[in-house]
């Protein structure tokens, strides 16, 4: 089985966890949250974050989505560090969309996983149109003629 492991800037990773968690509670056991703090070094980071990618490869078959907030940022670049490529592969700009559509499809193989991730991120971003309240129609104009130029 698939796990997934938030490897972001503090608080990012944690509240993207609790955010997946209240959609999905019945996975604290799949989803890992690695909080990069601002005073710690990239040398300590990536030991620490080494040992929390470990943890999550003990089972001997399980492959682990390594998501990280920036690309070329400090998660990002530690990640990059940590991934091999096989048993975990790393995708920039999590999202919580991103997060919940891996958490969807988590029993799915590793490279679709991905592609799956990568697609739940992309939809969910969009323009939202206004809407006019429900049972009423859009006025074209307003009740003045657009040339009235009253005060």
């Amino acid at each position: 089985m698939n796990s997934i492991l938030l490897i972001a800037h503090a608080p990012l990773a944690n509240a993207l966890r609790q955010c997946a968690l209240h959609v999905f509670p019945d996975s604290e056991h799949v989803v890992t949250a690695f909080d990069v703090l601002p005073n710690v070094s990239p040398e300590e980071t990536l030991a620490a974050a080494r040992i929390t990618l470990e943890m999550a490869l003990r089972t001997p078959r399980s492959n682990v989505l390594v998501l990280t907030d920036i690309f070329g940022a400090t998660p990002c670049n530690v990640a990059q560090k940590l991934v091999d490529g096989t048993r975990s592969r790393l995708v920039a700009g999590v999202s919580l969309p991103m997060l919940l559509r891996a958490l969807s499809y988590r029993k799915e193989p590793l490279e679709e996983l991905v592609h799956r991730a990568v697609a739940g991120g992309m939809a969910g971003v969009m323009q939202v149109a206004v809407a006019a309240p429900q049972n009423q129609a859009r006025r074209k104009h307003s009740d003045q003629d657009i040339r009235d130029h009253q005060q």
